[in-house]
């Protein structure tokens, strides 16, 4: 018999999946990564605290320390083509299965900016030839290298001849320059890439995802991923195994087989409230909202394409809030979509002040009125 969740008892499951669950929890950088497999960074501040929100260990200096310097986590674009923060491990691998088609995805986009296939692979082989003789390479000197060259390397030109060059090429960050980030040469950096079976990594894909996102659908996967929504179906029924059905209020839902024992663990889990950042991973990993954000205060959250600062209550959108640089510290402003009870006072405290130990400096907070 198929096990019936409430929209509730899912968003539960899916808080626990996302290491949310447990304010105290105490993890690597690698650790987390490995756990819930990426963060998106397209902004680095915001994806450092939705690190340091799941782990108490972990501190937005170290964070950026590790990113540049370390071995085992890398800044890279990655799932849908965006950039992430992910585990050096998980990028040798997954990088090889997404290349062709994210390169193949953004060929149009070169065109239109001035490229034929002839000068695109041009472009790559003078970024590599570069690298390899001059070292890592800002942005900036790309652009030079293009411009006097005579190819396109206006507005969006150098970014996609860079994506071209990320995914075809092994090109990856490098430390940063002062503020400007840096290109390199992943094996240069990081050691080889290995690649697997497409079916063998598409499954490993899944069965991550499912560990970080749980109770979830293939559609969740494939908007998470962006693989085709087809190819998704198709790998399904061969992790039937690994895998069980549940259902959300009636709708079907898979989770991992080891995760199911989370259920009976409910009720005594106790109300959790965390500050969630802009863009957090935990608004990312679904094509539907609808169990997370209340209807009617969604344009609240979802801001023509950015995903706001959240207040999360058991995995439930009460609220935003933000933080405003004084001197001396910062200010954190929570505001809550409708009226809470104030036994929620506590919790906010308590992530004020791991939000003040992440960043290692003062934080004060008030609560605005709904």
């Amino acid at each position: 018999m198929t096990l019936n969740l409430t929209a509730h008892q899912a968003r539960l499951l899916r808080t626990r999946a996302q290491l949310l669950a447990s304010p105290t929890l105490k993890l690597t950088a690698g650790e987390l990564l490995t756990n819930i497999f990426a963060v998106q960074a397209q902004n680095l501040g915001a994806a450092y605290q939705s690190m340091g929100v799941r782990s108490q260990g972990l501190t937005e200096a170290q964070l950026a320390h590790e990113r540049q310097f370390d071995s085992e986590i890398c800044w890279r674009w990655s799932l849908r083509g965006t950039l992430h923060l992910m585990t050096v491990e998980d990028a040798r691998w997954f990088v090889p299965l997404m290349a062709e088609d994210l390169v193949s995805a953004d060929q149009l986009r070169l065109k239109q900016l001035g490229y034929t296939d002839r000068l695109a692979e041009k472009a790559v082989d003078l970024v590599l030839h570069q690298i390899e003789q001059y070292g890592e390479q800002t942005r900036e000197e790309i652009a030079r290298l293009l411009k006097e060259n005579k190819l396109p390397f206006e507005g969006q030109a150098t970014v996609h001849i860079l994506f071209k060059a990320v995914w075809q090429a092994g090109v990856c960050p490098g430390a940063d320059r002062g503020k400007k980030p840096t290109y390199t040469l992943f094996e240069k950096r990081y050691g080889a890439f290995k690649p697997r079976p497409r079916g063998e990594a598409l499954a490993e894909l899944v069965l991550r995802y499912l560990k970080a996102y749980s109770p979830a659908r293939p559609q969740d996967f494939a908007v998470w991923s962006g693989v085709k929504i087809s190819e998704v179906r198709s790998l399904w029924p061969g992790l039937q195994d690994q895998i069980t059905e549940v259902e959300i209020e009636g709708a079907p839902n898979w989770m991992l087989n080891e995760q199911i024992h989370w259920v009976d663990e409910l009720e005594s889990q106790p109300p959790v409230l965390r500050l969630l950042p802009y863009f957090d991973t935990y608004l990312l990993g679904y094509a539907y909202r609808e169990l997370t954000i209340p209807k009617a205060f969604t344009s609240r959250v979802l801001k023509g394409g950015v995903i706001d600062a959240m207040v999360a209550l058991d995995g439930w959108i009460i609220g935003t809030w933000k933080l405003t640089s004084r001197r001396g510290g910062l200010d954190l402003s929570v505001q809550y979509f409708e009226e809470q009870p104030k036994k929620l006072q506590p919790l906010i405290e308590a992530e004020a002040k791991n939000l003040s130990r992440f960043l290692e400096k003062t934080v004060t907070f008030k609560v605005g009125e709904p």
